[in-house]
């Protein structure tokens, strides 16, 4: 059941969705293209980037930008991770956190973690925490943001089947937060 709460009433909607969204950088869509010119300058950039709320943009954990894959790269032959060694990683992620969350019957997975969880199951050392300030103080981060990052470097973790956060999966997990960044399409 997900809440719809508004001044007067809330209202539980049955209903656990996985959103997932795409969007052009700019109105030409060659805004940090790396070989071709975007032509519609700051102010332009700006104004098509502010189409969508900051408090929207703020509940998506993970924003990509993804760039335009080259020849060379579509035609060759190097070996690449394949979907089935990811899929098990994905499923042993997921069993680690079936277990994590066996006593909580609402929870299942890192992203429906409660703030108190997030403070139990996501911890990181001093050095963690100042590397988080600093992504915080730099990036003009808000609070929602902050949980959603350690949930997101709880996943990684889980991924990488690491009982601890470490530092470069709070380095990843703040670099998904690249739509936040006060100075993106500056």
């Amino acid at each position: 059941m997900e809440p719809i709460s508004r001044a007067r009433y809330t209202v539980d909607f049955p209903a656990s969705f996985m959103f997932i969204a795409a969007m052009n950088p700019c109105p030409c869509g060659n805004y940090n293209h790396p070989t071709l010119e975007c032509t519609c300058g700051q102010v332009n950039v700006q104004r098509y980037l502010s189409k969508i709320s900051g408090p929207l943009m703020d509940r998506i954990d993970l924003h990509v930008e993804v760039v335009p894959v080259s020849h060379e790269e579509l035609a060759s032959t190097k070996p690449v991770e394949r979907s089935a060694s990811i899929r098990q990683r994905v499923v042993a992620a997921r069993e680690i956190q079936r277990a994590r969350f066996a006593e909580s019957p609402k929870t299942f997975c890192n992203a429906q973690m409660s703030s108190k969880m997030v403070r139990q199951y996501c911890a990181i050392d001093e050095t963690g925490q100042q590397m988080l300030k600093a992504a915080m103080d730099k990036l003009g981060l808000s609070a929602r943001a902050f949980d959603r990052i350690l949930k997101v470097a709880r996943t990684i973790a889980d991924l990488d089947n690491s009982a601890e956060i470490e530092l470069g999966h709070l380095s990843e997990a703040i670099n998904f937060r690249s739509l936040d960044r006060d100075n993106w399409g500056k």
